[in-house]
């Protein structure tokens, strides 16, 4: 597979590459562990020339810095503007004292879309996330503001982030009955060390024709290759900050490595394929600081896991998922329910369920 090999993003017309290329590590804010203007824009070609097309971002990645390199970089070549997926979010306050200048009511959405588009240099985004749940926002204002700013082009396609089950559910709901203009992905944390997105907000977009759209997909870089158990790491930027891996994380590491070791290729490309695998349209965002973190990445699209090597990795990063995921999944399993028969099958042994025996 290549990155010009398009999928289309959840229950659209909409064409992303499979590899989403995130943004946020761009520009060089203080305190972040961002990279400079010039090994960005080398990143970012990079992704182009080999035919990727999504790019995601936000508008307080790295101060507004991200929008700004991004749109800097496209207002030079202005036709390749209209040959890529760019995608931003909302939700993140950056004027601190104004208590209008995040969240997702009417006025800070308008404001922070006014704002985005202004450094990225476009009348437009394709995609528009909702980075956060506002909850003292209802969500109807929310929506019918979206709606709107579809309606006036400025915005092409909606989805949400880090939001819960229920508001999800609600919104799309509405805007279904309303006419409004639906969601077509959800921006999730998902890894083989994060999983627990399958309780409840896969299924919802497997039910919607939702995307999913993973961030971290390598989880703080603990699935790239450069953790091992007992190692100190020294090549990255993360590990002052965020700690490293407890040992049950190691074990899906340490599996992940084997696999990678069977197939000759990284860690990473091991992760990144797993993602790839999953029931639906999963289209993993691949970060990089530097422009052989990308290289390492993209060396995902090239491997297949056979199914044997699936299953290893699905049952050792098995989640436990909260109620009530476990005990409906649990009775989705059954053999007979009720007095019934489930998928044409009449055994009344109930074999035991892991989390991963569930495929989204």
């Amino acid at each position: 597979m290549a990155l010009d090999s398009y999928v289309t993003l959840g229950r659209s017309g909409l064409r992303v590459s499979p590899f989403a290329l995130g943004a946020m590590t761009f520009g060089e804010d203080p305190g972040a562990a961002g990279t400079s203007v010039e090994e960005s824009e080398r990143i970012l070609a990079t992704y182009l020339d080999r035919g990727g097309n999504f790019i995601d971002t936000a508008n307080f990645y790295t101060n507004g810095h991200s929008e700004k390199i991004l749109g800097d970089f496209f207002a030079l070549s202005p036709g390749r503007r209209q040959r890529v997926v760019l995608a931003s979010k909302f939700f993140t306050n950056l004027f601190p004292g104004d208590p209008n200048g995040g969240g997702a009511g009417r006025s800070s959405i308008i404001a922070q879309l006014h704002e985005s588009l202004r450094r990225l240099h476009t009348d437009y985004l394709d995609v528009y996330w909702l980075h956060n749940w506002d909850r003292h926002t209802p969500i109807e204002e929310t929506m019918r503001t979206l709606d709107d700013l579809v309606r006036a082009g400025t915005v092409r396609y909606l989805g949400f982030s880090n939001t819960p089950a229920w508001v999800t559910a609600q919104a799309q709901t509405m805007a279904l009955l309303r006419g409004w203009t639906p969601l077509i992905a959800l921006q999730v944390e998902y890894s083989l060390l994060a999983r627990t997105v399958e309780g409840e907000l896969a299924p919802l977009a497997a039910d919607q024709g939702m995307a999913l759209v993973p961030w971290s997909p390598l989880k703080n870089g603990f699935l790239s290759g450069k953790y091992r158990r007992g190692a100190e790491v020294v090549d990255s930027a993360r590990a002052a900050y965020v700690g490293g891996p407890d040992d049950a994380q190691y074990d899906v590491i340490e599996t992940v490595a084997d696999i990678a070791d069977e197939l000759e290729t990284s860690s990473a490309a091991v992760a990144l394929a797993w993602l790839r695998a999953r029931t639906g349209t999963v289209v993993p965002i691949i970060g990089a600081r530097r422009l052989a973190h990308l290289e390492s990445n993209l060396a995902g699209l090239d491997v297949v896991l056979r199914p044997d090597q699936l299953t290893r990795l699905d049952k050792v990063s098995a989640p436990t998922l909260d109620y009530p995921a476990d005990l409906n999944g649990a009775m989705r399993a059954m053999l007979q329910f009720a007095g019934t028969t489930v998928d044409g099958q009449t055994s009344g042994v109930y074999p035991p369920l892991l989390a991963s025996d569930v495929r989204y």
